[in-house]
């Protein structure tokens, strides 16, 4: 028998470990690309960008070929929006804007069957060839919440009381415009809220994600942050200026 292709990501994290997830990859053969550098997981970005469902099949069976785990954000908290995103192919999805208890459990409630939730009767990519689909996907299926509003760090406490939620992701440019500080997430007050958002998920026993760079990945996970997104643009723009500045010194 056949059966559900497991989750890497869920499974490291169960066990403690530290998840990679590159972000910005708008097509599977960029995401084919990514696949031999050992990343976990690819984020696939349909909040913003141009990314549709009819892309993100070939997206996560490019993900599926280097057993990376394929996670999609979505751009609302919309049972219909979650569960066909799910249906098409992804591993795990990403829930914008997440502020209450009540809007945690909706998330839950769309991404599970049951008898944890009602996600949709319907059968996946992921389903293909497996009989017992409906009775493991919820052991497999990934979810993830941004707590991207200060309102939802206010109401932090009372979110992470909700189960079967996998990351708590703690999105730093949102959140700061909430505050007041449009893009400026290094203002001292939204470092400070960031860093009492990882104590309160970590000291609850949840898992905290964020948004990494070269400069703040190593410190980032040294306060216990275990799911860590990049984006790929950096390292292209870093390399490409370095090559760029080789070529100017050898041509003087």
């Amino acid at each position: 028998m056949v059966k559900l292709r497991q989750n890497q990501v869920k499974h490291k994290l169960k066990r403690g470990e530290v998840v990679t997830c590159v972000s910005g990859i708008m097509d599977p053969d960029t995401v084919d690309f990514f696949g031999q550098f050992g990343f976990d997981s690819v984020w696939i970005e349909t909040e913003h960008g141009p990314i549709d469902y009819k892309d993100i099949p070939d997206m996560t069976r490019a993900c599926d070929i280097w057993g990376m785990t394929s996670i999609v954000r979505v751009n609302q908290n919309f049972p219909g929006i979650i569960y066909r995103t799910l249906d098409v192919g992804t591993q795990g999805v990403v829930i914008p804007h997440v502020n209450t208890a009540e809007e945690a459990r909706a998330v839950v409630d769309a991404a599970k069957f049951g008898p944890i939730g009602s996600r949709g009767m319907y059968s996946s990519r992921q389903a293909i060839g497996v009989p017992d689909y409906m009775e493991t996907a919820n052991d497999e299926s990934l979810v993830i919440i941004l707590i991207e509003d200060i309102v939802a760090v206010n109401n932090l406490a009372d979110i992470l009381t909700v189960d079967h939620i996998d990351v708590f992701f703690v999105a730093p440019n949102d959140l700061a415009q909430s505050m007041g500080h449009l893009d400026n997430i290094d203002h001292p007050e939204v470092q400070a809220t960031i860093d009492r958002a990882f104590q309160q998920i970590i000291s609850a026993g949840r898992t905290a994600g964020h948004t990494v760079n070269d400069d703040t990945v190593e410190d980032t996970i040294k306060k216990g942050v275990r799911f860590v997104m990049g984006g790929w643009q950096d390292w292209v723009a870093s390399g490409a200026t370095a090559y760029l500045k080789k070529v100017s010194n050898a041509s003087r």
